[in-house]
């Protein structure tokens, strides 16, 4: 398990002389070998690649050493594509560039663009591209191309195939071949012509076969994934245009694509869905014909859902209150128009209304034009898979199925797979649902795996399934990808001579079998049925784990995670833990713990508990608790320390105070970012030592006084980082917010009281791993606000957005009024007179905030200020996290990493967290100060 094969042990050691980014410790190995599908292998390397030159020296010493190479994007794969026992290399961080052309008729995706950046590079254009997977808010480019995935609205007419320009694309052999570039042709043709030859042969070969023929243009009428794009043979003479489209779908096992040129789509302004409810799945499949026949300028999109779906989504927010009404074998269609105008919209749906009135329903139909509304109904419909899968039975693994039937044979199709879960068992667990405009239906069974019968009956029905659907001459993978699932069934599908076909393009790119061994084609005819996950259960996090253990590492948390280019990803953490917990149930303790150990850094220490996965999750798994918990358990010997640092705060502070006036006096001789670069080298020797990061707040000694002057009050509890900073920027002229914030209530005509003896008072934040210690903390705050507050008649203000969370959760249910200084501001500013500046402002929001949906009033506050506002897009969460910056700084500065190309445009940030200022400040072109300065600023 941990031991890494000789040959793969050369290519690591030449790896490492070329490549910055080569892990091979076991638990890297381990996490980056996740992906979504029900497989799980192991690499014996995980590369990061940094750019085309690393792609090239890997491809020289995959050949020099025999090694294989998977090429791997976001993960999000359900085939076993990106599956692999090799050499894995992640195409992800270091290929993000997006451009268009003038008209953005053309975007240019590097294959680590989210096809939701790409689509957001488009919409001011009112276009996106053709393929719209349900994972597009994770999905790469590299993904979505290599699998050829389609999606919910795009049909066969607007997916990769239908809209590629062009591709850049390296061979194994270490040439760079870009489509667009003539020169790049005209070197390739020289210096690889005995493969175009080749190519052009098989071409002449296949055109003679007239049958052969006549079956790839059936096959492609409809969604097909299976095997190569050898209509590409047919349906092109150019060799350029041949090969944009052979590498679409081919999984990495051709050669690695770098980049892809879309001719973006046309994205309607006016949309409108429906949702139809009817009693059985017979008579949905009759609906849907009826809609296909009507064209997709009328419905461009049908998603079908089984009963099995609804009774999974029906309490989740957005869900309408029908569903729950919804009684046994109920199915639904989601359906959607789309128009130029509102009146040819309108027209649409009753046109749709018109064709429908034969049909008998379960429920009146549920239509809607409100962009609110049908976000949330298409929300669910691409969150089906890990929600559904989600309430599973313990112990069991999740097998989600693609396949297309020809729209005739559409309703036989359906009726079979209820078949099929009758007759090996999956009847009470099997799940249909898909995007049944195409023909396309998705299933998802649940077998436990242990279970000797439940295991081979799954077995078996996929050769049944396999065999069915290819007497019907349809597809037994629509859009997933062929990968591992259904490699050995690529001959059963197309017959022998298409199948050599497959083969033969494989020989002439990769003749050694490389490249993503196993996938697409294979000897081995159980490849499908091995190598399977075990969703082991994790049972040393009891308060947590019926939450975590329903992630199915679909990998929808990861894009946000601050941490996910330094250590794991939300579902990475899941995974390593389940791989602890696997070794443990082996009896290999050692392992296991070895393991643990390492995760404490990669999983608990660099985790910015920002729960920013929460919102991405559609199970509502929050990642962050993983750490909150486990962190408990690794600081118990530190309690004593904890108990003396709440007991003594206010004198702690003010020795922090004075080295912050002993660091400011030692700046004036040496220059902070000498300073900033030694602490850095410093705490490479000592993990205990902090960081000092490049822009360093001063002491802050203002007195805090309260005031009684005016009959309005409110309670001011200024955060112990408040407390203590006080921001070294040009804006404020070294105010303290305290200042800033009695100005603002006096304008306002409010009295700001402070809490009595408030230098020894925190929001307990800072004791979160310490539970009796917290409790007691709370139980004090509690019984003197609830004082001072008369009982809540007072609401009270919290100056760091993080400490106004953690009261928030802990006053909940109780008379007290806790508000952000956000939203406290926005209250008071209608009696303030604000004159607007036309200074270009760049809006910070805590985590936190967000996750307390608060975060819309700092923006609001922003947008009262100035006419130019933006939010950061560049991350999510900042990553300075309390206390991170100045202990585990690389997850800040990671996360940051675009912040100074994203504030060149601006002229000010505003935040409302003191630390995370810290870090923006020490990583950004602009100041940022918290809200009230600039409120302050401009207001009378």
């Amino acid at each position: 398990m941990y031991k890494i094969e000789k040959n793969y042990a050369n290519f690591i050691k030449d790896a490492k002389r070329v490549c910055k980014e080569v892990y091979d410790s076991y638990l890297l190995r381990y996490a980056y070998g996740i992906e979504a599908s029900c497989y799980n292998y192991t690499p014996q390397v995980v590369i990061n690649a940094n750019n085309e030159k690393e792609i090239q020296k890997i491809f020289k010493l995959a050949n020099k050493h025999k090694t294989s190479i998977t090429f791997k994007a976001a993960g999000t794969s359900l085939s076993g594509q990106a599956s692999c026992g090799g050499v894995l290399v992640i195409a992800n961080s270091h290929f993000k560039d997006i451009k268009l052309n003038e008209d953005a008729s053309i975007i240019d995706c590097d294959c680590g663009v989210i096809g939701e950046e790409a689509n957001n590079a488009l919409k001011g254009f009112d276009k996106k591209i053709g393929p719209d997977p349900a994972t597009i808010s994770s999905a790469l480019i590299g993904g979505i191309f290599n699998n050829n995935s389609s999606g919910m609205c795009c049909g066969v007419e607007e997916n990769s195939y239908h809209t590629v320009s062009s591709i850049r694309v390296i061979l194994p052999c270490g040439s760079i071949l870009d489509t667009s570039d003539a020169l790049s042709i005209r070197r390739f043709l020289k210096t690889r012509g005995s493969l175009v030859e080749s190519i052009l042969k098989l071409r002449e070969e296949l055109l003679e076969d007239r049958k052969l023929c006549e079956l790839i243009r059936h096959k492609f009428k409809i969604k097909n994934t299976t095997g190569y794009s050898i209509n590409a043979l047919l349906d092109f003479e150019n060799i350029k245009d041949i090969l944009n489209h052979l590498f679409i779908g081919s999984e990495g096992t051709l050669g690695f694509v770098s980049k892809v040129r879309y001719k973006s789509v046309k994205d309607y302004k006016f949309k409108g869905c429906a949702l139809l409810f009817f009693k059985n799945l017979d008579e949905t499949s009759k609906v849907v014909v009826k809609l296909a026949s009507l064209g997709r300028d009328l419905v461009n999109a049908a998603e079908m859902m089984d009963y099995a779906c609804l009774n999974a989504v029906k309490d989740y927010e957005g869900v309408p209150s029908i569903v729950k009404e919804c009684q046994k074998d109920y199915t639904c269609i989601l359906l959607q128009s789309v128009s130029d105008s509102k009146e040819g919209l309108d027209k649409n749906l009753q046109i749709i209304k018109e064709n429908l009135k034969e049909y008998d329903m379960a429920f009146e139909p549920l239509f809607s034009v409100d962009e609110k509304e049908q976000i949330n109904w298409w929300k669910i419909r691409k969150g089906l898979l890990p929600i559904v899968a989600g309430v599973r039975k313990k112990g069991s693994s999740v097998i989600t199925e693609d396949i297309c039937f020809h729209i005739e044979d559409f309703c036989d199709g359906a009726a079979f797979i209820k078949e099929l879960f009758k007759e090996f068992g999956f009847d009470d667990n099997g799940v249909i649902f898909g995007h049944a405009l195409s023909g396309n239906l998705h299933f998802i069974i649940t077998p436990n795996l242990s279970d000797k019968t439940q295991y081979e009956n799954f077995a078996k029905l996929v050769v049944k399934m396999s065999e069915k659907v290819s007497l019907m001459k349809g597809s037994i993978k629509a859009e997933h990808g062929t990968g591992k699932m259904v490699a050995p069934f690529v001959e059963l599908e197309w017959g022998k001579k298409a199948y050599l076909l497959n083969v033969k393009i494989k020989e002439l790119f990769d003749p050694n079998y490389l490249l993503n061994p196993d996938v697409i084609i294979t000897k081995n005819k159980d490849i499908y049925k091995q190598n399977l996950k075990d969703m082991v259960e994790i049972e040393n996090l009891p308060n947590i784990k019926e939450m975590i253990n329903k992630c199915i590492e679909c990998g929808f948390c990861e894009k946000h995670c601050p941490s996910r280019e330094i250590t794991l990803t939300p579902r990475q953490r899941i995974s390593v833990l389940r791989e602890v917990a696997r070794l443990n149930n082996k009896s290999l303790h050692k392992e296991a713990n070895k393991l643990l150990k390492e995760y404490e850094y990669f999983g608990v220490n660099t985790c910015a508990i920002c729960s920013r996965c929460l919102e991405l999750c559609p199970l509502n798994i929050d990642t962050a608790q993983i750490a909150l918990d486990l962190r408990k358990s690794l600081n118990k010997d530190l309690e004593k320390n904890a108990i003396k640092l709440y007991e003594n705060l206010d004198k702690k502070l003010i020795l922090a105070k004075k080295g912050l006036k002993i660091y400011h006096q030692t700046s004036k001789i040496f220059n902070p970012k000498f300073i900033s670069s030694l602490s850095l080298r410093v705490k490479k020797l000592n993990s205990k030592i902090p960081f000092i990061p490049v822009k360093m707040p001063l002491a802050n000694n203002y007195e805090l006084k309260s005031s009684f002057e005016f009959e309005e009050k409110i309670i001011y509890f200024s955060a112990c980082t408040n407390r203590l900073f006080k921001p070294n920027l040009e804006f404020n002229k070294n105010k303290s917010l305290q200042e800033v914030f009695e100005n603002l209530c006096k304008k306002a005509k409010i009295s700001v009281l402070y809490p009595p003896n408030l230098p020894k008072l925190c929001c307990g934040k800072m004791f979160s791993n310490f539970d009796n210690l917290q409790e007691s903390n709370i139980n004090r705050l509690k019984n003197m606000l609830e004082s001072l507050s008369e009982n809540g008649k007072f609401s009270i203000v919290l100056d760091h957005s993080s400490c106004y969370y953690e009261l928030l959760k802990k006053f909940e249910g109780s008379n007290l009024k806790v508000l952000d200084i956000s939203e406290f501001l926005f209250q008071i500013s209608s009696k303030l007179k604000i004159q607007k500046t036309d200074k270009k402002i760049l809006v910070h929001k805590l985590c936190l905030l967000k996750k307390a949906k608060k975060d819309e009033f700092i923006e609001k506050l922003a947008r009262m200020c100035s006419d130019e506002v933006e939010l950061i897009k560049s991350f999510e969460c900042c990553g300075f996290a309390g206390d991170k910056g100045f202990f585990v700084p690389e997850l800040n500065q990671s996360s940051t990493k675009y912040l100074k190309d994203e504030s060149l445009d601006f002229d000010l940030g505003v935040s409302s967290s003191a630390t995370c200022e810290i870090g923006l400040n020490s990583y950004s072109k602009i100041e940022f100060v918290n809200i009230a300065f600039l409120l302050d600023s401009l207001s009378e």
